[in-house]
């Protein structure tokens, strides 16, 4: 099956950074509607912001911004970006290899899936990223045992690499239900936040650990404090939505409280990053930035 989201993936893996960067931009600060940064109430987590659901935000703009807002990472962005990313005094912390497509479920995939996490990791290591991400790839039948199975050896086989270069492997689960572009992703086999963190506790290394992204879950299972309190061990990475609609954090018709949710994440000790990972109604570069803007205020609420 062929990856449905292919522009995220394009974007993701770097192979139309390039492009993004080039469109023509605005400055950067005019998106700033709300009192300075300087005002804002200190970070409980160090914040990353992702390219692609930012469009037609340009990589030099969303750099721009992060160092005004105090975030310190662009994630999901190829390491093509790296000298970019380096010279506005960011890091990048997460990114990856290979696309949700195909994953560590089917065993005729692993050979391609370790080649690329290697990579990734390599990549990682030598920048400086924390986390690298994975998928488990389509179901296409597949019975649950066996792609369970299946995941475990998997990255067993990239978890010893994970750990020699110090940089943590992050499985990721995606909703299944949602059938709309970049919001959903039907019959993705790693769908259940507790199957992963049961796979990532199967294999069983301080390297392998799961992306708990607070819109997928919501869709899937539901009671998302209690699964950050759970599952606390075993979250590597955080990205964060609106539901309904994958949207602003703070927009009126959103189920999530985003100040309690990360409450909860804070109380666990969790130290990773939060990336902001919605897809802004505004639609503009002016209106995407303040989106964002607003999105790591609540976070620090």
């Amino acid at each position: 099956m062929s990856d449905p989201i292919l522009p995220r993936r394009d974007l993701v893996f770097g192979a139309a950074a390039s492009v993004v960067a080039g469109l023509a931009g605005v400055t950067v600060g005019s998106a700033a509607t709300l009192e300075s940064p300087a005002s804002a109430p200190a970070a409980r987590f160090r914040h990353s912001a992702s390219l692609w659901n930012l469009a037609p935000v340009t990589l030099e703009q969303l750099c721009a911004e992060c160092v005004r807002l105090g975030v310190p990472s662009v994630e999901l962005v190829g390491p093509d970006t790296f000298p970019t990313l380096k010279r506005h005094g960011l890091t990048c912390a997460i990114f990856g290899r290979h696309g949700f497509a195909k994953g560590f479920a089917h065993v005729e995939e692993h050979g391609e899936c370790v080649a690329a996490c290697t990579q990734a990791l390599d990549e990682a290591a030598a920048f400086g990223s924390p986390n690298v991400i994975t998928f488990s790839g389509f179901a296409r039948g597949i019975p649950r045992e066996t792609g369970f199975r299946n995941m475990v050896d998997g990255l067993k086989k990239v978890a010893t690499h994970a750990e020699n270069r110090r940089v943590t492997l992050c499985l990721e689960m995606l909703n299944s239900r949602v059938d709309v572009p970049m919001k959903g992703h039907p019959d993705y086999f790693c769908d259940d936040i507790d199957q992963a963190v049961d796979i990532v506790k199967a294999v069983s290394s301080e390297r392998v650990k799961v992306l708990f992204d607070i819109y997928h879950v919501q869709i899937m299972n539901g009671d998302v404090i209690r699964r950050i309190r759970q599952h606390a061990a075993w979250i590597g990475h955080v990205h964060t939505a609106g539901n309904p609609g994958r949207c602003d954090l703070d927009a009126p018709d959103q189920e999530l409280n985003y100040p309690a949710i990360l409450g909860a994440l804070a109380e666990t000790g969790y130290s990773g990053f939060v990336g902001q990972e919605f897809i802004p109604r505004a639609g503009t570069v002016e209106g995407n930035l303040a989106a964002l803007e607003r999105a790591i205020r609540l976070c620090r609420a």
